[in-house]
């Protein structure tokens, strides 16, 4: 079978792992040393990266071009995160875009309303590297590999639909 798929590489020759060169994400926070940090960690992954200093920003941003994941800030002027998520989460386009929220928040409180708000995951400042690489490549390839099955399931549409009936 013949179907548009992505660049898969080999790693270390016994797994499959999606090529995230072409994947970008958004880092959105309104304190510049926290993007530049954030960004800073980021760098040890082969995806383009971009930042956004506010919510508002952000879904301008977004709306031009759709990034694979969203670093969200939570706490920020004009419009927070969990109103940017929820905003995010309720539209068809952008729905799919795995968020992270980077919070200083840790009260149950806010870990509800993050989950509520439609948040893939947490992260709790300070940010430790590690964790944040790991999370970020591990939702980048589920991003990968949605995009892959559905690609899969159109194609496969496709051929029976030009299949002539039995």
């Amino acid at each position: 079978m013949t179907g548009p798929t992505e660049p898969i590489t080999q790693n270390n020759g016994d797994a499959v792992e999606p090529d995230l060169s072409d994947s970008t994400v958004l880092i959105v926070d309104d304190n510049q040393q926290n993007r530049e940090l954030l960004q800073a960690y980021l760098e040890v992954l082969p995806c383009q990266i971009t930042t956004a200093g506010d919510g508002i920003e952000a879904l301008g941003m977004i709306e031009q071009s759709l990034p694979d994941l969203i670093l969200l800030d939570v706490m920020m002027p004009r419009m927070s995160g969990f109103e940017v998520c929820q905003k995010l989460k309720s539209d068809p386009q952008t729905r799919a875009i795995p968020i992270i929220m980077v919070t200083a928040l840790n009260e149950l409180g806010d870990i509800e309303r993050g989950v509520e708000s439609g948040t893939d995951d947490f992260l709790t400042k300070p940010v430790n590297k590690l964790e944040l690489v790991t999370r970020v490549k591990s939702l980048l390839r589920v991003r990968h590999l949605k995009r892959e099955l559905d690609r899969t399931l159109a194609y496969i549409e496709q051929v029976q639909n030009e299949q002539p009936p039995e």
